[in-house]
């Protein structure tokens, strides 16, 4: 049965939670008569980010630290350029982490946006490609038409049939069992078959229930403008709305399909470079040249990737994916204007602040980090004196051996070896 809410481990209580508010904001706007889904969505957009401000507004202080601790860092980096040795590599990582604390930031501040913005990204796909199954009111529209569909003879070998065409995208009939002995199961499948038809499968239903001829076309004038956005189903994918606009000769309908991954690809590269970028110049240090190389790529790529992805997921996905690029991109806007007039000093003060009192609820002072550093560094330069001694030992070992045998170290070292046999006997 498809028309269910996604119950997966992680996504599924995400998924629940968007379709809450978008059923709720869908409440709100047919109150004041909008029945519109993709309207739904660009709202759902600007609450999601809304909500996510007080986080990009942190990155972007994160973005604009790190550019000023870049210096200090590529110092750091030069100053162990070639030292492979473990005192060394270790001696590295605590005065970076030194640098970091003097500016009380994180070295992973940047992540967390992602690790928040994906997942809602793929549960709000499940919403959208199921909007009946979260939002009450869609679903409520098709109700008149699937009880009367549900009575009628035949309808489960009709409705089969259609599905077993590929009329319908991203359905095929082992998804749908209209001879299951669940009444509700099967009236939800009808639903969802109803919610996914194409245009020209409204004139396949009145075709097939004659009797119910005007119940469709009324069904269908209510839902038409509500799974519309722009002249295109938001439950239709792009790619599919470009085959079927060329079968009929849909040129305005064909160029508004183009135009979503189109519009997604160019929004997605504004946002991009209204973004604050790191330096670009090589530090000489591999590991932070390849992240920076790695961050280039993916600027590069993620456009492409929405421009490929917007011709197969649904046009309501795509909806999202451009009104929140403009959002951002405003957004964005309004941050750099904020930034320019804060004070990297106060925020930076700020910052200590916080990790001190962090550090204070873990029971941690400023003295026991001192001694800890100490430790680890002793601890290291007994290991690197141990390893020394052992070296050359191994090396007086080895000049031993090559020793003439009539030479006068040769005499010496035999008249060591006695006075230790000597010395283990007693």
């Amino acid at each position: 049965m498809i028309l269910t809410q996604y119950s997966g481990a992680i996504l599924g209580p995400i998924a629940k939670l968007l379709g809450w508010v978008m059923n709720g904001i869908y409440i709100v706007l047919d109150k004041i008569g909008i029945q519109d889904i993709g309207l739904t969505i660009i709202i759902l957009t600007m609450i999601i980010y809304l909500c996510m401000l007080p986080l990009t507004i942190k990155q972007q202080k994160f973005s604009k630290l790190s550019q000023k601790m870049q210096p200090e860092l590529q110092a750091i980096q030069k100053k162990y350029k070639n030292k492979t040795d473990a005192a060394s590599r270790q001696k590295m990582g605590e005065e970076t982490q030194e640098v970091y604390n003097k500016y009380g930031v994180s070295p992973s501040g940047t992540c967390l946006q992602l690790f928040i913005t994906f997942p809602i990204l793929l549960a709000l796909y499940r919403v959208i490609i199921n909007v009946p199954a979260y939002v009450n009111g869609v679903k409520g529209v098709f109700s008149n038409l699937v009880n009367a569909i549900y009575t009628t003879d035949g309808f489960d070998k009709i409705l089969t049939d259609y599905v077993d065409a590929g009329k319908i995208n991203n359905l095929t009939s082992k998804m749908v069992d209209f001879s299951a002995k669940d009444t509700t199961a099967v009236k939800n499948n009808i639903v969802d078959v109803l919610y996914k038809m194409p245009s020209d499968g409204w004139n396949f239903l009145q075709d097939k229930f004659g009797s119910l001829t005007d119940l469709i076309q009324t069904t269908h004038d209510q839902v038409e403008p509500m799974v519309t956005f722009l002249g295109l189903n938001i439950a239709d994918s792009p790619l599919s709305t470009i085959k079927s606009s060329f079968a009929s000769h849909s040129w305005l309908m064909l160029i508004g399909a183009l135009l979503i991954p189109i519009i997604s690809y160019v929004t997605q590269v504004i946002n991009i470079k209204m973004m604050p970028q790191p330096q670009q110049t090589q530090t000489g240090d591999s590991s932070t040249d390849a992240m920076a190389a790695q961050m280039k790529t993916m600027n590069i790529i993620m456009p492409l990737f929405s421009f490929v992805m917007c011709f197969t997921v649904p046009v309501g996905l795509g909806i999202y994916w451009i009104s929140a690029a403009v959002f951002r991109g405003v957004q964005q806007f309004f941050i750099n204007k904020h930034m320019e007039k804060i004070d990297l000093n106060d925020i930076i003060a700020k910052n200590q602040e916080k990790m001190k009192k962090k550090r204070e609820k873990l029971g941690i002072s400023e003295e026991d980090m001192k001694k800890a550093a100490k430790i680890k560094t002793k601890n290291i330069s007994y290991e690197a004196s141990s390893k020394e001694k052992e070296e050359k030992l191994k090396e007086a070992d080895e000049k031993k051996k090559h020793v003439k045998a009539d030479s006068m170290a040769a005499k010496a070292n035999l008249v060591r070896e006695f006075n230790e046999g000597k010395r283990q006997e007693k």
